[in-house]
């Protein structure tokens, strides 16, 4: 008599991974992975690291989430915002009908339109540099197993890959004198093209983010500083590229480093017309 065949075990994947570090694996796999952890010290002490750097991400967020959603937030006050957005697109509207209209006699009002439009143009334009950058940021500043598509260690690879996908010279600037260390960084997905993201913490596990994305509005290098809940960005436009500097900080902590990857980038393109 031939004794009973044990089932063929399921091998372990990086979903069971994630897992194991967010504390959402039970029953026969936890056992399961308990004793190949047993087995493989290395990968146990990876695991042991990324529990550890979830323990710390969650502490520091803990606050923010026991707060009041903000008012800006609210459905409703959404809403009436959108609702006032659609009457200046509106009032827009009726500003060029009444341009045509008025003939000849209307163009220093045309002139002063192209002017305000222009405007409103290079604004849109950073906006949405800004949302995106805060979008990734938000996406990847809480992953623990991989924060990064390609690390620090190969900077080199890393910076040569996004300069090719993107159709422009990139840098990782060092950041080194304000605390942060490069992590690496990844390609991203945008609405018309593509996106750079490099990833930097300090000694804390604190993360900021650098974006890098092309973008219309020429060369307008004002910074525009907006801040979305308990996350900032400032965000310029440059070369027709837009660039935005992310973090979880308040403006004093993130104007100088914004400032030093602006330098960083212009040495780099006068060099380059050098």
């Amino acid at each position: 008599m031939t004794a009973p065949q044990m089932p063929p075990q399921i091998p372990i994947g990086e979903d069971e991974l994630q897992a194991y570090v967010d504390q959402r694996l039970g029953g026969e796999r936890l056992a399961t992975m308990e004793a190949h952890l047993a087995n493989h010290p290395e990968l146990r002490e990876q695991m042991a690291a990324d529990r550890r750097q979830r323990a710390l991400l969650r502490g520091q967020l803990e606050a923010k989430a026991t707060e009041a959603v903000p008012a800006r937030l609210r459905i409703a006050n959404i809403q009436a915002v959108r609702r006032g957005r659609f009457a200046g697109r509106l009032a827009r509207m009726a500003a060029v009908v009444a341009i045509f209209v008025t003939g000849a006699g209307g163009g220093w009002y045309a002139a002063n339109l192209h002017q305000s439009t222009a405007t409103v143009a290079r604004a849109a334009s950073t906006t949405t540099v800004t949302q995106g950058a805060v979008a990734a940021y938000r996406t990847f500043v809480v992953e623990v197993a991989h924060p990064v598509e390609v690390d620090a260690k190969q900077e080199a690879h890393l910076v040569t890959w996004l300069s090719r996908r993107l159709g422009r010279p990139l840098a990782a600037p060092d950041l080194a004198q304000y605390g942060y260390r490069l992590m690496g960084g990844r390609l991203l997905p945008t609405g018309s093209g593509q996106a750079a993201q490099f990833m930097y913490d300090d000694q804390s596990g604190k993360r900021i983010t650098l974006y890098v994305r092309a973008a219309d509005g020429g060369s307008e290098t004002a910074f525009r500083f907006e801040r979305e809940g308990d996350t900032a960005s400032f965000a310029w436009i440059d070369q027709g590229f837009g660039f935005a500097v992310t973090g979880m900080a308040s403006r004093e902590e993130l104007l100088p480093i914004a400032q030093a990857v602006y330098h960083r980038f212009e040495r780099e393109d006068a060099t380059r017309k050098n």
